[in-house]
């Protein structure tokens, strides 16, 4: 009776955090480059029920069958599908359009794609490159930028954001010092002269150019909360520099929309508030049950 009351009990938290997971999605409608997560759930290893005692002339134990021991949330992986592009037409709001192929593999509507061995292999994605408040380099999709009084270009959150050579991307012009209002982003994240097209240079002479991060496996990636993620340690040889080609773009004046499907998250929400109920109600049951058992049978 207790490994029932284990198993509904098991079940009610892991649609719990289902239900946290999505709840969390739909609130994020409306936040640029914010990817859908998705709770993946796991049963508890089985176990081979035997038959205790041998009935008279069975000389092996019988094996009555196979029980599953509860369900538990493994992990939330999101979703990193390309979300639509929203024209806003603020020079600082850019996008990114990312569809970074493999050789030999088809990747599909998810990003997932298996080997001839059988091995999932997920789509890498590109990232805008941002310095978090400690000076830590963080990874977002969110490129809704300002610029900072310093004249730093810095994202919602406040964070540095990073060129090609890896130092923040600095927009004032070097000779007066003013911010440089005409600036336009090409599909390759370079930073021109809107009006005559002259590339624009840092303090150093460089041409000012976003710095794109391409992440061969995104669900190594740890959410940090409002889009921005991290690396773990270990995994940093995951993420490399990219070209911007036609695989990987920018998009000035756009901004990616969030590819969370509401309809989709509201049905999903209302299952997962079913499957906890019914959970609930097994659990009332037992407790019920056990009550029997102690204050009606166990006075005989």
């Amino acid at each position: 009776m207790l490994r029932g009351l284990y198993t509904s009990a098991a079940g009610m938290i892991s649609q719990q955090r289902k239900h946290d997971t999505i709840t969390n999605n739909i609130s994020n409608l409306n936040t640029p480059g914010f990817k859908q997560g998705n709770a993946v759930s796991r049963s508890f290893p089985e176990m081979l029920i035997s038959l205790v005692g041998k009935d008279e002339g069975q000389t092996e134990v019988r094996q009555i069958g196979r029980l599953n021991t509860g369900v538990f949330a493994e992990e939330d992986l999101s979703i990193y599908v390309q979300g639509d592009l929203s024209e806003t037409k603020n020079p600082l709001d850019m996008a990114i359009i990312s569809n970074i192929q493999v050789p030999g593999l088809a990747f599909d509507g998810a990003g997932k794609a298996m080997t001839p061995d059988g091995q999932k292999v997920f789509q890498p994605q590109a990232f805008f490159t941002v310095l978090d408040n400690e000076g830590q380099e963080r990874y977002s999709r969110n490129g809704k930028f300002a610029v900072n009084d310093t004249g730093e270009l810095v994202s919602s959150e406040g964070y540095r954001v990073l060129g090609a050579d890896g130092q923040p991307i600095v927009l004032r012009d070097n000779a007066t010092g003013e911010f440089i209002s005409s600036a336009k982003v090409t599909p390759t994240g370079q930073f021109v002269d809107a009006v005559n097209g002259v590339p624009l240079l840092d303090a150093q002479g460089n041409q000012i150019a976003l710095r794109i991060s391409r992440v061969d496996n995104p669900n190594r990636l740890v959410r940090e909360g409002n889009g921005v993620y991290r690396i773990n340690a270990g995994d940093e040889g995951l993420v490399t520099v990219a070209v911007p080609n036609n695989e990987v773009q920018i998009r000035q004046g756009f901004i990616e929309r969030s590819n969370v499907d509401a309809a989709q998250s509201m049905v999903d929400m209302n299952a997962a508030l079913r499957a906890y109920e019914t959970n609930q109600k097994m659990v009332q049951y037992y407790d019920k049950s056990l009550e029997k058992a102690v204050n009606e049978v166990g006075r005989v």
